[in-house]
């Protein structure tokens, strides 16, 4: 359970290779060792991952996970829980994807609504049930700026993550009641391998700050929170910005 300074004891990362993920096990983990879940397809990356938080003194499992096959969500989870409460899982997993081929091509447009969209709602309804079992315990989702208002540059992507936003920010709601908290995070662009060959928008950021702010997120049970913070304000005024004007800008 999460003590009285929000530090957990045990964490779930769905998208167990996702360096944002790992980042915020590691910020966890300062504190002290923790019992580590990682949910991923079997990988180099995973194995490295599980050795150095080992290293740490985590106890870690790695969990065969793939989000594209849906039939097997439930029991992933399942078994995440079998060890023990989980205090803190994180929904990481994630596709960017080429835009000009998302929006041409069938299969890639529906590859991104499967991963981004239609899995994340398959896992967040069972973490929701296991977590109403519990009564207790946080739900990270990570989001992405790039929900709040679809651009003509990454406009397939952003309205599977527009979808995804929708969903936790009620899954909020719903496990309200149950003493289930649920952070949604929404960050700005983030320099890591998903990102790795695009040009760094203005206030970019890295998975270590990023996890800083759901570390933040989760001690005080925020339940929408950006990174970094004044990203808020630009998706603000971008919102309201008239579509004619909106079109001409270079984003």
């Amino acid at each position: 359970m999460i003590d009285a300074v929000g530090n957990p004891q045990s964490i779930l990362v769905l998208g167990g290779t996702s360096e944002i993920g790992l980042a915020i096990v590691e910020a966890f983990a300062s504190d002290r060792p923790l019992r580590v879940v990682l949910a991923a397809r079997p990988s180099e990356r995973l194995d490295a991952a599980k050795a150095k938080l080992e290293a740490r003194g985590c106890a870690v499992e790695a969990l065969p996970f793939d989000a594209l096959a849906l039939d097997t969500h439930a029991d992933v989870i399942a078994k995440a829980f079998a060890g023990g409460d989980i205090d803190v899982a994180v929904v990481a997993f994630g596709l960017l994807g080429d835009n000009e081929q998302a929006w041409t091509q069938i299969d890639t447009a529906v590859e991104l609504a499967q991963v981004n969209y239609t899995a994340a709602v398959s896992v967040g309804v069972a973490l929701a049930e296991k977590f109403k079992q519990q009564g207790h315990g946080s739900l990270v989702a990570l989001s992405s700026v790039a929900g709040e208002r679809a651009r003509r540059s990454n406009f397939v992507y952003g309205s599977t993550k527009a979808g995804f936003d929708a969903f936790y920010s009620g899954l909020t709601e719903a496990l309200r009641p149950y003493g289930v908290h649920v952070a949604v995070v929404r960050p700005w662009f983030v320099k890591s391998k998903m990102t790795a060959g695009l040009t760094p928008a203005p206030m970019a950021t890295t998975p270590e700050a990023v996890a800083a702010v759901v570390v933040d997120a989760v001690r005080k049970r925020k339940e929408l929170v950006w990174a970094p913070a004044p990203a808020r304000f630009i998706m603000s005024a971008l919102r309201h910005v008239p579509r004619p004007i909106f079109r001409r800008l270079p984003i």
